[in-house]
């Protein structure tokens, strides 16, 4: 049997499919292991499950003993684990695509709509006993329906934005780095650079990989294209956007309000957006739901299962 290292607490179903099929080392107490104890540990396994919170620098992958032969993230984002040195290697990688799309797409909407209608303040208000009564001018907010929505990245979580997005009667527009076919794109209006959909994007919904083309992409020049008072979205990764430049549009009014799931170097996001009132923020749960957890769990043993049988993995990326 197998030895696997699972290096986060997974769901209680996949641990249980994991235990069923491997001698697997779970990490009980969820404690985010440091990379000398993820090395220490990786000692004589035969693959690794790991999470973004496990980077995977080359040299990392380097010090890895060479009984490991897979690692699955589980994530869908790869940007933790290098992927030309675990080439090198000859240590497959895989990730857990399109399972967590709906559920992302829904988060993408919450924060939307949290920014749109001011609902931190609304429910600040609420719990702090601070609501007296109806006003006509109390907690104004940006109507959502027929506004246009720009989206960078249409990938999948991009079209099921888009398709949430269309029961609003949301005009929708995307940036990718090719343009999609007219089913795919469902109507939605192709912009070939990013300038051209930041200017018509009175709601900005940032779904694009983190590469090097779109880190920092929503900076002071980029923020300069987008209309006054826009919102803006991001449930992708954190370092797509520059949190100064942010920061600075929020309390500008230049962006009336941004919702926000993902941070630069989260957990440890820029303090300055607790204290802004004009921002929706969450920890994160982009794929947080039982369904959506356990399928991207099953997805990670379902690459296990393929390398260890000698059948191709689902979700490859070496």
């Amino acid at each position: 049997m197998q030895k696997i290292l699972v290096t986060r607490k997974m769901p209680p179903a996949v641990e249980d499919r994991l235990a069923a099929s491997y001698d697997a080392t779970f990490n009980p107490s969820d404690e985010i292991m440091t990379t000398e104890q993820l090395l220490d540990r990786a000692d004589g396994m035969d693959g690794l499950l790991i999470c973004p919170s496990e980077p995977l620098s080359p040299e990392t992958i380097a010090k890895l003993p060479n009984s490991v032969k897979i690692v699955a993230t589980f994530s869908v984002g790869h940007e933790h684990v290098a992927l030309d040195a675990a080439r090198d290697k000859g240590l497959v990688v895989t990730n857990t695509p399109d399972v967590l799309n709906d559920a992302t797409a829904d988060i993408t909407m919450l924060c939307l709509l949290g920014a749109a209608r001011r609902a931190y303040e609304g429910e600040a208000m609420v719990r702090k006993d601070q609501w007296k009564g109806f006003r006509t001018t109390m907690l104004l907010g940006t109507h959502v329906s027929g506004k246009p929505l720009g989206i960078v990245g249409m990938g999948r979580i991009g079209q099921a934005v888009a398709r949430r997005a269309r029961g609003f009667d949301m005009k929708i527009h995307y940036f990718n780095r090719t343009r999609l076919t007219p089913d795919r794109e469902a109507g939605a209006t192709y912009h070939d650079d990013a300038q051209s959909l930041f200017s018509v994007s009175e709601f900005l919904s940032i779904n694009c990989p983190s590469t090097d083309e779109t880190r920092r992409l929503l900076n002071a020049e980029s923020i300069a294209w987008l209309p006054d008072g826009a919102i803006v979205v991001n449930t992708a990764r954190g370092d797509i956007v520059d949190d100064e430049a942010l920061i600075a549009a929020l309390k500008s009014g230049k962006i009336a309000a941004a919702g926000l799931d993902v941070y630069d170097g989260e957990p440890a996001l820029n303090p300055a957006y607790r204290g802004l009132e004009n921002t929706f923020l969450m920890p994160h749960l982009g794929s947080a739901t039982v369904e959506t957890r356990n399928a991207m769990g099953f997805c990670a043993c379902d690459n296990l299962d393929a390398f260890f049988t000698g059948k191709p993995c689902p979700t490859p990326l070496t």
